[in-house]
């Protein structure tokens, strides 16, 4: 694909204001006709073997597959008429995309997806179905985000970054809202840690409605930004990991995910790539879903941090469930 032509540098937009709990509670109200309300699952299997009681949002159940309709759906149902005219563009692997391009055609908005060529074929075959346009880039060679802001200049079109963004920080807490609901207090939550937009929405509500429950956001160990960032105190950029989570080979977390995460995360904990395999194994023969490794991420998390957390109330966020049969059996043979 062509690289977007140099143009000469501009002062940086100064950043929108941080979502907070009462913006999760609108989203929720937004998304009650909406976004499914996914189930919270037990594993008889799996609490014996942990020693804990262990709670999974089922986020893989969710439209579109993932979370990321939370988020999406909150932003794009609030831009004002005159956007919604011009259109959205957003890049990503699959999850985002997928649910930038279901929300905007249920909104009536065209959308533009930029989605790199080793994007899982399910994933832009399921954005393109939607209606988007997609166009593709190297994700190890070119710039995402300067592809897509290009685009967005030329066409007039409102860029939704998957998220780095407060409406779509707001969206993505929605899930901890109804997963607390159903529980009732817990003494831990996983979940995947890409961007941060998950995990800084969930802290929003934590600290709101459980500030006791320690909350773990969980990476691919070859893509350690957001512990690097959490030790330094200041956000790190590494160059685009190598992993199976392919929702999760973010380079940096957000200007406004960092502040909130680095404020109420208990930690930042890391797990390489063959203890997601085991996972997405464990998660099929005790709970009946195929998970895909992003969103196992959580789950790994947890699961190596078993011998502390015996005999606790633990929450688990399975955030996609997005994988090719084949590909998902593939990983399983190959690990």
């Amino acid at each position: 694909m062509r690289k977007p032509r140099w143009s000469p540098p501009q002062a940086q937009v100064p950043d929108p204001a941080p979502p907070a709990y009462d913006d999760v509670l609108a989203a929720a109200q937004r998304l009650r006709e909406v976004a499914d309300r996914t189930p919270v699952r037990r594993s008889p299997q799996i609490d014996a073997a942990s020693g804990a009681t262990v709670f999974f949002k089922c986020e893989s159940l969710q439209r579109t597959g993932a979370f990321k309709f939370r988020g999406a759906y909150n932003a794009l149902s609030q831009l004002p008429p005159e956007q919604r005219r011009a259109g959205v563009i957003a890049y990503s692997s699959g999850n985002h995309a997928q649910a930038v391009a279901m929300a905007a055609r249920l909104l009536g908005i065209s959308a533009t997806i930029v989605m790199p060529l080793d994007a899982p074929a399910i994933k832009v075959a399921a954005t393109a179905s939607h209606g988007a346009r997609v166009i593709r880039y190297d994700r190890y060679r070119e710039d995402r985000v300067a592809i897509c802001q290009a685009l967005a200049d030329e066409h007039g079109m409102s860029v939704l970054p998957p998220f780095d963004h407060p409406h779509v920080i707001a969206g993505q807490g929605t899930a901890a809202l109804e997963l607390f609901e159903e529980a009732g207090p817990l003494d831990a939550l996983f979940m995947p840690l890409g961007g941060g937009g998950l995990l800084s929405g969930c802290l929003l509500v934590a600290e709101a409605q459980q500030p006791r429950c320690r909350v773990y956001g969980v990476e691919p160990e070859s893509g350690n930004d957001a512990q690097q960032s959490l030790r330094r105190g200041e956000i790190v950029h590494i160059e685009t990991p190598r992993t199976i989570a392919d929702g999760a080979q973010t380079q940096a977390l957000g200007r406004l995910t960092f502040p909130i995460i680095r404020r109420s995360v208990a930690d930042v904990l890391t797990v390489p790539d063959a203890a997601l395999v085991e996972c997405m194994r464990l998660l099929e023969s005790s709970l009946g879903i195929r998970v895909e490794p992003t969103g196992c991420l959580g789950f790994a998390g947890a699961v190596s941090m078993q011998q502390e957390l015996r005999g606790q109330r633990v929450g688990v966020i399975l955030s996609g469930g997005n994988i090719d049969p084949a590909d998902f059996s593939s990983l399983l043979r190959s690990y």
